[in-house]
């Protein structure tokens, strides 16, 4: 027997037996609904079996039998009127629970959350995808609103693929959903945190931004029907479309560190990863004179892979050039084993690790912070060996653990880890069954680095297919996984990482001009002066720099 809490007061489970109600008693089960018929199975006990054990416990046993994949609406209701009436904590079974969690998500009706009704169910083993056009017919009975694409989230990504495809076709019928006031040009942030941006620079209206022949749907999404060619949008409300495209972005999992949430922006805990954090991580590498600056990586993938790095260098050079470098110990602890995933960057970057004396401690991630001890927690790993270990810091620059948002996450267009399954070269769904479904950005599996640059590239290509899609053409432009990475090496000097699938240097301009693989004040003046204009002015607006989709077989 295994319980599946779903919720402070409802337990489900596989078939339970006599034998367990001892273990159900000791747990405080007060109530069982049984909705498994009986004589479905040889071994299977019948309802006065479990009825009499539970009588001997105080357990109160309530029988709602469903037949498998048959649960109507009628039991769904039934399930409602024992669920309310109950005595808490409840605990439902069948032959797997799947009868059992189908019927209480039912019966939760339009007042549930479906984002994270599916969600819970999917963390505990059940996909409930299915039952999400029955939910909206209880919830909204009436046809949905359609266009022809619908774009999910209005970030970088998503701003710039609808650019990108009004600029080929003007007359293209586009929603884009994104429930957010402002868009943040977060490659900025790291300048912040450096005192080199004012934060201001890095924030604009989303009003602004948006094209004005986009329908802007100002809500958030709850869940995906592929089936039935509709994004969900919280309240249960249906948009239907002909090409969907999926760029909602990353989450960041601040509550994945133990005590990370208590103490940011306080106590010397700070992170370049988040708007009104930024300019704090400036103001503690201004005031730390002497003590223990730590920076840390999370496991990947992340945004920006190269960001955590950065952090360091800029707060280094600053103290470096203050005379302050003797008297700060500064530690890079990183979760993965190597300093940067492409080898021909390193070393360079081993130059700076030298120069500011920084102690670099691979396989270490960060699990536990205590700001007003100033006292952090590793769990390191060699080979099978787990250890944990602590440190003390004056200033402690955290990078959260991320992963796809949460309706991304409960929806069944991912692969197992979470991410929106895609063909790394078309971005197309990497399901057969959802050729009209697209991704871009951070939220997909694409093995390419996670930054601005790389949906810089992608949004052509990923305009481009889907309008190939819309048209019935088996030609598709592919994408090479081309990212880039400034790494701000120290204040006005900067190594240009530019690379794509297996680490394959991929440089936009000559050696002679620019050469990434050292540091270089021509890529500074190119992060500090160009890109930013390219991004807000370029980019955003279907100007498409150093990119040229070519159409090849699928």
């Amino acid at each position: 027997m295994q319980l599946k809490q779903v919720n402070t007061e409802f337990l489900v489970s596989e078939q339970i037996t006599a034998q367990d109600m001892t273990t159900l008693a000791e747990q405080g089960i007060k109530t069982i609904i049984c909705n498994r018929p009986d004589g479905e199975g040889a071994d299977q006990p019948n309802i006065i079996e479990i009825q009499q054990a539970a009588t001997q416990h105080g357990i109160t046993v309530e029988y709602l039998p469903v037949t498998s994949g048959q649960v109507t609406d009628e039991q769904a209701q039934a399930f409602r009127m024992m669920y309310q009436n109950a005595e808490k904590p409840l605990l439902a079974f069948c032959r797997t629970g799947t009868r059992s969690i189908t019927l209480w998500a039912l019966s939760q009706g339009r007042e549930q959350n479906l984002e994270q009704t599916l969600l819970t169910a999917k963390t505990l083993g059940y996909d409930l995808q299915g039952i999400v056009p029955r939910v909206l017919k209880q919830a909204n009975p009436q046809s949905s609103t359609k266009y022809t694409v619908v774009i999910v989230g209005a970030g970088a990504a998503g701003i710039s693929v609808a650019a990108s495809l009004l600029s080929r076709q003007a007359d293209l019928d586009i929603a884009i959903i994104d429930p957010a006031d402002i868009h943040y040009y977060q490659p900025g942030w790291t300048m912040v945190g450096g005192g080199i941006f004012p934060p201001a620079k890095t924030a604009r209206q989303m009003r602004d931004l948006i094209p004005q022949k986009v329908k802007w749907i100002q809500q958030a999404v709850a869940a995906f029907d592929p089936e039935n060619k509709q994004v969900i949008l919280e309240g249960c409300k249906p948009l239907s479309y002909e090409a969907l495209v999926i760029c909602p972005g990353l989450k960041l999992n601040w509550h994945g560190i133990e005590g990370l949430v208590e103490t940011l922006g306080k106590n010397g805990v700070t992170s370049n990863y988040r708007y009104d954090l930024a300019p704090y991580t400036w103001q503690l590498v201004q005031n730390l004179k002497k003590g223990k600056a730590v920076f840390t990586q999370p496991p990947m993938p992340i945004k920006c892979a190269g960001a955590p790095q950065k952090a360091m260098y800029l707060s280094a050079d600053h103290w470096k050039k203050q005379g302050l470098l003797k008297d700060i110990q500064i530690d890079f602890f990183n979760t993965g084993a190597v300093l940067f995933g492409v080898a021909a960057y390193v070393p360079a970057l081993m130059e700076y690790v030298e120069q500011y004396g920084i102690n670099l401690n691979f396989n270490h991630q960060l699990i536990k912070v205590d700001g007003q001890q100033k006292r952090a927690w590793f769990q390191v790993v060699v080979g099978e060996s787990k250890s944990i270990i602590a440190t003390d810091f004056d200033m402690l620059h955290v990078v959260p653990p991320q992963q796809a948002p949460d309706f991304i996450r409960a929806s069944s267009l991912v692969d197992a880890a979470g991410w929106l399954d895609v063909n790394q070269h078309t971005l197309q769904h990497a399901n057969p069954k959802y050729p009209n479904i697209f991704a871009l950005g951070d939220v997909m599996n694409a093995p390419n680095a996670k930054t601005a640059a790389a949906a810089r590239k992608q949004a052509p290509i990923v305009a481009v297919n889907v309008l190939q899609y819309l048209k019935g053409s088996e030609q598709f432009a592919h994408y090479d996984g081309y990212g880039s990475c400034p790494l701000t090496v120290e204040r006005g000097k900067i190594v240009l990482a530019e690379f794509g699938y297996g680490g394959k240097l991929l440089p936009s301009f000559p050696k002679w001009f620019l050469d990434g693989e050292q540091p270089s004040r021509m890529a500074w003046l190119l992060k500090e002066q160009i890109l930013p204009p390219i991004y807000w002015d370029g980019m955003l607006k279907g100007h498409e720099w150093l990119v040229k989709p070519k159409l090849t077989r699928k």
